[in-house]
């Protein structure tokens, strides 16, 4: 059975990124993608912004997760359209192997929004001054101004500035998330009824598995 961390509730420092258009280009360029594998990706994730060249290691000063106060960061907080472009899964691979628990975002690219949930990545939608209002608090000193993730209550909280906003979740993609699992696992939950299942349908129609 796939499976990997459950998400119920999660508590972490968030790092404002507030661009729109966001791309999967940008999440994990294509020259980041030299393997098949989910291992691996989350040292590409934004390898355009996140390092000085594309023939170097060397971080860049200036991109938002290589600065102190947002290196464990576990929450994007992000503009309009975040995870638009291509459709490459990669994009959320890099993402959760790096740590990345969840974007809050006023919208997402389509493909990317429903990648996310069969990945362990939630993604939240909040209208977009809800997201200032949480990127400016976070800012003010992101180590101490986490944000808190209740998955099951579907809120998003700011605990020191009383902040709370409520957010739809899509109830497949949250039980996925909750139960830590990606769409076969979930399939697997199910096998002794579907053991059940074959064991009968050979016996009612055993021509079918000659």
């Amino acid at each position: 059975m796939s499976r990997r961390p459950p998400f119920s509730s999660h508590t972490g420092v968030a790092a404002p990124m507030l661009t729109d258009n966001i791309d999967t280009d940008q999440i994990i360029p294509s020259r980041e993608m030299k393997t098949v594998s989910r291992d691996g990706l989350g040292d590409g994730l934004f390898a355009g912004q996140r390092y000085q060249s594309s023939q170097s290691r060397a971080e860049n000063p200036d991109f938002i997760l290589n600065q102190a106060p947002y290196r464990n960061a576990s929450i994007i907080l992000a503009g309009a359209n975040f995870g638009c472009g291509s459709s490459r899964e990669h994009a959320v691979w890099a993402l959760a192997e790096y740590g990345i628990r969840s974007i809050i975002a006023e919208s997402f690219g389509e493909i990317f929004h429903g990648n996310c949930g069969r990945n362990g990545v939630l993604p939240i939608i909040l209208d977009k001054p809800d997201v200032l209002v949480l990127a400016d608090h976070v800012r003010k000193d992101p180590q101490k101004h986490v944000l808190n993730i209740d998955l099951d209550a579907q809120r998003v909280k700011a605990q020191a500035a009383s902040l709370s906003f409520s957010f739809d979740v899509d109830p497949y993609q949250k039980r996925l998330l909750m139960g830590g699992l990606d769409p076969i696992g979930l399939t697997l939950t199910r096998k002794s009824d579907i053991d059940a299942f074959l064991k009968n349908d050979v016996k009612r129609r055993p021509w079918i598995y000659e």
